[in-house]
């Protein structure tokens, strides 16, 4: 076995590059006939600049990367801190140019991507082992086909719009390859390409500016015996690396200003608020380290054990419990022992101390201790900081006493668990409707995932031609929308959603009631109006339906007064006074939609029906007569239409 090993470990690079390649191509294979998800509207399908091709680039330049598709100033900035993000967006605009709005040559880019990042993690391995670690090669191999098969990373690579994660590492893991030959050769190309590619990662995600941190850290606890040429170099690089991201900076800070979050008063923006009964209030400090602790924990468990993934972890989803809790206690305990071990193994075990280090780096930026991200975590934050701790744990072991041949086969077997994982993963991502309802369940309080998968069964059963399906799927979707208001109990949109669903499953009176709520909380809601008047006509023609025309009068009575200019309302008031033997407020009515829609047949024939009705027979026999010379078959129905 050992021969073997000995074996797979000397082949040529080129061999172990096809076979990183290949295991990326096939893992991902299956998401080629996959639509758009997620967040893919936002930079893709409906952002005006994508969708403008090459002419688009100058807005993504210019703009916040979220402007394209709110499209209005200030909607841009929802988003704590802002966005500038223009290289994936560019990236969409050329890809539109050139192949229309095509999401299959979307997932094949970004599963060419991720095989390319893949291959250069494995290089980048290979450069900080290549010196003094035992089959440093295999080591290598096995610590990139863990990255690529590990489904915490099928978040940034299933999804289109994740390739910003993918960009942002590769022009990381480029800086740190060419800083490393820099460090080497001294070569004045590889450090100006240290620069550039770190400005392009920027250019791609902020998170890249953690390799400021985790370049230099690699390179002093790398080489061994390079101390003496390190330390001009290294100062050479760094300017280098800084360079590129003081360009990024002015860039962003001139198109963005300086914001970079801030403590806002909506959930949806802030995870550290509860709700006091009448509105919400931040976290204590102790309820805020408490959230954060729990989420570290998460990601640890995630990294270990990736089974029950989810795409979304917005505010609800983490609980909120007391720092002397068992979650927070055993998270900061588990911190605590990696940052131990870190300092404990950084003389003899130094690639264990880089990738702990690496992990919690790459980490920071986005855990909520440095600045707030306006959500608790997210699997793709995790896709950068996974190969710390896959570079430490392989490591850990590499150094210990087991067999190597045991080892390979263990982490092989670990890879194929990972790698069926990631497969099965996958086709969640086929759409928003497939990707919402798989990942809500029972035991989800994300306000934002319950209000997706409401939201998600009312637009695919809108128009719904089965009833009983509809009304089934309608009720399906408020009871996951009552759950996020239950969550978020300020939630407009959920409160929207839900009036809408209430209102196709014929609950108008119950619509009514929640748009009321909708408009008590967000006065200026433009759809919650126009749906409030909707449910309030459709209300008054069920009660009239139901023999009840009090209650019909007077839910077609408040909705005249919001849309005085709605001929469907006047001709429903028209038959409920008339119904209710209020002659002269049924001819009143009839008459003011006669005046709205006098090329109507039907608008005379009501208002003949209410004069007769009245007694008035010399004036509904010439209305008759009109409504003949409009329409011949008009008299076939004698009644309100």
């Amino acid at each position: 076995m050992s021969q073997y090993l000995e074996k797979i470990s000397s082949l040529d690079r080129k061999w172990h590059l096809a076979v990183i390649t290949l295991t990326a191509l096939l893992l991902y294979a299956n998401t080629l006939g996959h639509q758009y998800a997620q967040d893919d509207a936002i930079v893709i399908y409906d952002n005006m600049y994508t969708q403008d091709g090459v002419s688009g680039i100058k807005g993504h330049l210019t703009k916040d990367t979220f402007f394209g598709f709110f499209k209005t100033e200030g909607k841009d900035k929802l988003v704590s801190g802002g966005r500038y993000r223009p290289l994936t967006p560019i990236l969409f605009c050329i890809g539109h140019e050139l192949f229309g709005d095509s999401p299959m040559i979307g997932h094949l880019m970004n599963s060419l991507w991720y095989a390319l990042l893949c291959c250069l993690i494995y290089l980048l391995v290979l450069a900080l082992t290549r010196e003094y670690l035992e089959h440093h090669q295999l080591f290598a191999l096995i610590v990139a086909l863990l990255f690529v098969a590990h489904p915490i990373h099928t978040e940034a690579v299933a999804n289109i719009k994740g390739r910003d994660e993918i960009f942002s590492m590769l022009g990381s893991v480029i800086a740190f390859l060419l800083a490393i030959k820099c460090v080497d050769k001294g070569k004045l190309t590889a450090l100006i390409g240290a620069g550039i590619a770190i400005f392009l990662g920027l250019m791609s995600k902020e998170n890249t500016i953690t390799y400021l941190a985790v370049i230099p850290l690699g390179i002093i606890l790398m080489p061994p015996d390079k101390k003496a040429k390190i330390t001009p170099r290294l100062i050479a690089i760094m300017g280098a690396l800084l360079s590129g991201t003081v360009v990024f900076l002015a860039i962003r800070t001139s198109i963005l200003g300086l914001d970079f979050g801030g403590d806002s008063l909506e959930l949806m923006n802030n995870p550290f608020l509860k709700w006091n009964g009448s509105g919400y209030e931040h976290f204590t400090t102790s309820e805020k380290m408490s959230s954060i602790l729990v989420s570290l924990g998460i990601y640890l468990k995630l990294m270990i054990a990736p089974i029950n993934l989810c795409h979304d972890y917005y505010p609800g989803a983490v609980e909120l419990v007391s720092l002397a809790n068992w979650k927070p206690l055993l998270s900061l305990g588990l911190h605590i022992i990696l940052l131990a071990i870190a300092v404990i193994m950084r003389r003899r075990m130094a690639l264990v101390t880089f990738g702990i280090l690496y992990y919690f780096i790459t980490l920071s930026i986005v855990s909520n201790v440095v600045f707030p991200i306006g959500t608790h975590l997210s699997e793709r934050f995790l896709f950068m900081p996974s190969l710390g701790l896959m570079l430490a744990g392989v490591a850990a072991l590499w150094y210990s006493r087991i067999d190597k041949s045991i080892l390979t086969i263990g982490l092989s077997l670990l890879i194929l668990a990972y790698s069926i994982r990631t497969v099965i993963r996958n086709p969640v991502w086929y759409d928003d409707y497939t990707l919402f309802t798989s990942d809500v369940g029972p035991s989800t309080k994300s306000a934002k995932l319950l209000n997706a998968a409401g939201g998600v069964i009312v637009n695919r059963y809108f128009d719904e031609s089965d009833k009983t399906l509809k009304q089934q799927k309608m009720l399906e979707a408020s009871a996951y929308l009552k759950r996020a208001i239950a969550v978020h109990p300020t939630y407009a949109n959920a409160w929207h959603i839900l009036g809408t669903s209430q209102s196709l499953s014929d609950n108008h009176e119950q619509a009514v009631e929640t748009f009321d709520k909708l408009l008590t909380l967000s006065p200026g809601h433009e759809l919650g109006m126009s749906n409030l008047i909707i449910s309030l006509r459709d209300a008054g023609k069920q009660a009239g339906q139901n023999g009840n025309l009090q209650k019909s009068i007077k839910y077609l009575t408040r909705a005249e007064s919001l849309d005085n200019n709605d001929p469907e309302i006047k001709r429903l008031l028209g038959i409920a006074y008339g119904m209710s033997g209020n002659h002269q407020e049924a001819i009143k009515y009839f008459q003011k939609v006669l005046e709205k829609l006098p090329k109507v047949a039907t608008s005379y024939v009501n208002l003949a029906i209410a004069y007769q009705n009245s007694g008035d027979l010399a004036t509904a026999k010439p209305l008759l007569e009109k409504a003949v010379e409009i329409d011949p078959n008009a008299l076939n129905h004698l009644q309100p239409q």
